[in-house]
């Protein structure tokens, strides 16, 4: 694993974890960006909280995907 996987892995788990505390508690996320509570805002949140749920699943499924192939 080089230095560009292990970087990749660790911005894609961090995304992940982010992502899904965004999507499942936007209470948290909303308090941390000082928005105010509206269902609007909690919409908002969770649509974005999915997608960087998403992005960082697809970094670390591959980066996992091109370290366990192994072609180069």
């Amino acid at each position: 694993m080089t230095t560009f996987h292990l970087i990749t892995l660790i911005v894609g788990i961090l995304t992940l974890g982010v992502g899904l505390v965004t999507l499942i508690r936007p209470s948290i996320t909303r308090s941390l960006l000082g928005m105010p509570a509206s269902e609007g805002a909690t919409y908002a949140l969770r649509i974005g909280g999915m997608m960087l749920t998403a992005f960082g699943l697809v970094l670390v499924l591959f980066i996992s995907g091109d370290t366990a192939g192994g072609v180069r």
